[in-house]
């Protein structure tokens, strides 16, 4: 007797209330998952999800594997096409890119985003939450999400960048905007906005960038302009790389904080601990990305006819890898669906694995380090004021509409 298909609906309310539900059928059944609207096959597995990512068979961007007249078909099909700035500047980006040029382009940012070069940005971060936190204390009814944890990802991205920080509530609505349309749901409302904030975010960039003239400094995007200048990248590599930062440096960093301080607060044991012992920090960071994982699904293609599970894959196959599944696979890590700070370090993949690791991974996690220690250190109280959390819909992302709450300093 075949095993029943699982029912995948990433758009249904059901879902976005419960996905792991679903991954757990997904993770029970023998085979991948095909979801036809995708044209995609999901794997659900911690093993097999971290294999494929590691894996240089399996690439990331399709141009290598198909004709430009495919390529074509295939984004007239998911409505991925006629909008010129975003299919220049950000479906082809270092992200989409394998072998030695992904390599090339990843070499270029890399130094600005390692261990210590992050720390260097520490005291700005503490003086930006502190800054952000003080007008919310002794509010009984704020979104924590807009009034918080919102402002922070971009306005450091921004200064990284070299940004000016009044630009950064704008430039955090146009990124929202230009990488919303990543995600299942890609109607012609959605495509318009991603179009015209991706063509407002390149005007914004190509105008920082004439105003910097020879006056470059040691921000990211100084770097870059030196890279393109020396013709290690091109033009197009240079405002597509910026981009990307922009992108990566907002979204999945607030759907994180949003979750990690939502998921303490439903666990009382768990935020009294760490309130009580600042050293579990680190690793309750972990655990909140683990737990909800900001960022649950990726893709790859096959390169090479490969077997998962004993299951048969062509060159071409598009997978689908999805980490918000395989963090919570028992074979991984025992009792998935308890939130545990005392966790022993996982090696989760809520930051991939492989040539594709978030370059991010160390700033985001000094983001959340320094917004939870504030929070320990400045509020006597924080309390839910809403029983049930809304999340929002879709695949490629997991993090909340809102997060109402009291504060109390």
């Amino acid at each position: 007797m075949e095993p029943r298909p699982v029912s995948f609906d990433p758009e249904s309310p059901s879902f976005a209330a419960d996905p792991y539900s679903v991954y757990d059928e997904m993770r029970k059944a023998p085979k991948a998952t095909y979801f036809e609207s995708m044209n995609i096959w999901l794997i659900p597995w911690y093993t097999e999800v971290d294999a494929i990512a590691r894996d240089s068979r399996m690439w990331r961007g399709a141009d290598r594997l198909f004709s430009e007249a495919s390529r074509h078909e295939e984004r007239i099909n998911n409505n991925w096409h006629d909008m010129p700035f975003h299919e220049r500047f950000v479906q082809v980006n270092l992200l989409e890119q394998d072998g030695e040029h992904h390599r090339k382009l990843r070499l270029v940012v890399m130094k600005a985003f390692t261990q210590t070069e992050v720390a260097r940005h520490r005291e700005m971060i503490e003086q930006l939450v502190n800054r952000l936190l003080e007008p919310l204390l002794e509010q009984d009814d704020i979104d924590f999400i807009e009034a918080f944890a919102a402002p922070i990802p971009g306005q450091v991205i921004s200064a990284l960048l070299g940004l000016p920080q009044e630009d950064a509530a704008q430039l955090r609505v146009w990124v929202e905007d230009m990488v919303r349309f990543f995600d299942v749901d890609r109607s012609d409302a959605k495509k318009h906005a991603a179009e015209k904030a991706t063509a407002s975010l390149c005007n914004y960039l190509t105008d920082e960038i004439k105003s910097r003239g020879d006056a470059l400094g040691d921000d990211l995007l100084s770097v870059l302009i030196r890279a393109e200048r020396t013709r290690e990248i091109t033009e197009t590599e240079l405002i597509a790389t910026a981009l990307l930062i922009l992108a990566a440096g907002h979204g999945s960093t607030i759907d994180v904080i949003g979750t990690g301080m939502a998921n303490l607060l439903s666990h009382s044991d768990q935020w009294q601990a760490l309130k009580n012992d600042q050293a579990l920090i680190p690793s309750a960071i972990q655990e909140m990305f683990r737990f909800e994982t900001p960022l649950p699904f990726f893709h790859r293609y096959v390169s090479e006819p490969i077997e998962i599970r004993g299951q048969s894959f062509k060159q071409g196959d598009k997978i689908g890898l999805l980490y918000g599944s395989a963090n919570r696979d028992p074979t991984f890590v025992e009792h998935p669906a308890r939130f545990d700070i005392r966790r022993p370090k996982p090696r989760h993949l809520a930051f991939g694995r492989g040539a594709h690791l978030c370059l991010g991974n160390h700033l985001a996690r000094l983001n959340m380090e320094v917004i939870f220690r504030t929070l320990i250190e400045k509020t006597k109280d924080i309390q839910l004021t809403e029983d049930t959390l809304h999340y929002r819909p879709g695949l490629s992302t997991r993090g909340l509409a809102k997060l109402p709450l009291a504060i109390s300093g």
